[in-house]
């Protein structure tokens, strides 16, 4: 008896199958929007897990080569300023251990762009670190890196996450991270307005005008980038000197979200 009340129910799902409707169309249209966006989403994870680096960028004496080396084996070391780039696999401290690759460029302002050209396209995730004591006096030099770093073409395309490291917080004169954003944000607004020369991209190619930072009219914040940012107070050489850990608890938690 229940075969006999469903069969009319199933008469009519034939009819309207050899007959497509609206109801049918509507359907199909909507299997096929779910269709096109998981292989959208497939194809951009695919992307994203294919950008296995971590590249720590920055002015020289920044502190980059230290952390580097704090993050890797947790050991104080002297260092030089790099000549060339440094890489090293690191695992994450997340409950995946994934790792990911830490490299490490130089910040000559001779060599540095030189450099990001090479590692650029597989950056997952950049740190940007800053000499928080310094900082006042290289503001200009940070914030013109720093605009070359976002207003490159292959940056803005896939909008690696950027982490502003404020490192040296254990010196007594070291700027903290609210005010290090803040003139961040002030050069970097003054720099998209009074750039005049069209810029050209890392490769050597003519862009066709500069890449508009932020959003048009209104005064330039990190908000506006199509990356997420975030900001950490840290210190590669630690509150207790050479004998003791490095002050990075934020960077350690940011690379384990990011890896």
């Amino acid at each position: 008896s229940m075969a006999g009340g469903l069969e009319p129910h199933l008469e009519a799902l034939r009819r309207e199958m050899a007959a497509p409707g609206p109801a049918v169309f509507s359907v199909l249209l909507a299997l096929l929007v779910v269709v096109i966006t998981f292989l959208i989403w497939r194809f951009v994870q695919g992307r994203r897990s294919s950008r296995k680096a971590v590249l720590l960028l920055g002015l020289c004496d920044a502190g980059k080569t230290l952390l580097f080396a704090r993050l890797l084996t947790g050991r104080y070391r002297d260092t030089q300023t790099s000549i060339t780039d440094s890489s090293a696999v690191y695992r994450a401290r997340n409950d995946k251990g994934a790792n990911v690759t830490l490299i490490d460029l130089p910040g000559h302002e001779s060599l540095r762009l030189q450099f990001l050209e090479r590692f650029k396209a597989a950056a997952r995730a950049i740190v940007f670190v800053v000499d928080s004591v310094a900082f006042q006096r290289e503001v200009k030099d940070v914030a013109e890196f720093l605009y070359q770093v976002l207003v490159d073409s292959t940056v803005l395309k896939n909008a690696p996450t950027l982490l502003i490291a404020c490192n040296k917080q254990d010196v007594t004169m070291a700027k903290s991270a609210k005010l290090i954003q803040q003139q961040l944000e002030k050069e970097l607004n003054t720099l998209r307005v009074t750039r005049s020369a069209a810029p050209t991209s890392l490769d050597g190619s003519a862009t066709g005008g500069p890449a508009q930072l932020g959003k048009k009219g209104k005064d330039f914040d990190f908000s506006q980038l199509p990356m997420k940012v975030e900001f950490v107070e840290c210190s590669a050489r630690g509150s207790k000197g050479e004998e003791g850990d490095a002050d990075f608890e934020g960077l350690e938690k940011w690379l384990a979200k990011i890896a």
